[in-house]
């Protein structure tokens, strides 16, 4: 049974209709497993990834305030997953292993992953109102605009940037994409400082 929107299967399977879980298992299938295929995420791990994926939306559907949201909010978490199985395969490479490897291949789950934590500075930047986003794109330029160029084009005293960097990293951080995948750590803009971070709106 299929609808051109994912809502009325969402509120069917949030009623408990075992035929809306199996119908979104089988509409966003091929969508889990194209993302672990970008990954390199196969067999038994793949399986493990589209298990967490699926009971992750049983835990959490009701997190998903707009139904038009889930291919995404499947995409996110698929990625999540996948990049959870890199992280643990790091840590399983044995010693000897690690020995004999060529110090000039590049780590792959470390690219990876700050591909991820770039997507995410990104989507946290996209959310942020207009005026914070050009702040922070004059700031994230290489190299970063001066305070005086910033001021003259913004319109705003240049003893008021740093502060007003400081709120608008505060709001990006906020975001769930950089708050789930960042774990707390700072995105990456030239002049940024953990403290500053912390500063609240």
């Amino acid at each position: 049974m299929y609808h051109d929107s994912p809502a009325p299967l969402l509120e069917n399977a949030a009623r408990g209709a075992e035929w809306a879980w199996r119908d979104i298992v089988e509409r966003y299938s091929a969508l889990v497993s194209a993302v672990c295929r970008h990954y390199r995420i196969s067999g038994a791990d793949a399986e493990d990834v589209r298990g967490a994926v699926w009971l992750n939306l049983v835990t959490h559907r009701a997190q998903i305030r707009d139904a038009e949201a889930l291919p995404g909010w499947l995409r996110t978490t698929t990625r999540h997953e996948c990049l959870r199985v890199l992280r643990h395969r790091t840590r399983q490479i044995p010693t000897d292993a690690v020995l004999i490897d060529d110090p000039a291949e590049p780590d792959f789950a470390a690219a990876l992953i700050g591909e991820e934590r770039r997507a995410a500075a990104r989507h946290a930047l996209a959310a942020l109102p207009p005026r914070d986003r050009r702040l922070l794109s004059m700031l994230m330029c290489d190299p970063p605009r001066s305070y005086r160029e910033i001021s003259a084009t913004l319109g705003i005293p240049v003893g008021s940037i740093g502060p007003s960097r400081a709120r608008c990293l505060a709001r990006a951080r906020r975001a769930p994409a950089v708050a789930a995948l960042l774990g707390g750590d700072p995105l990456d803009v030239p002049g940024h400082t953990p403290q500053s971070a912390r500063v609240t709106a």
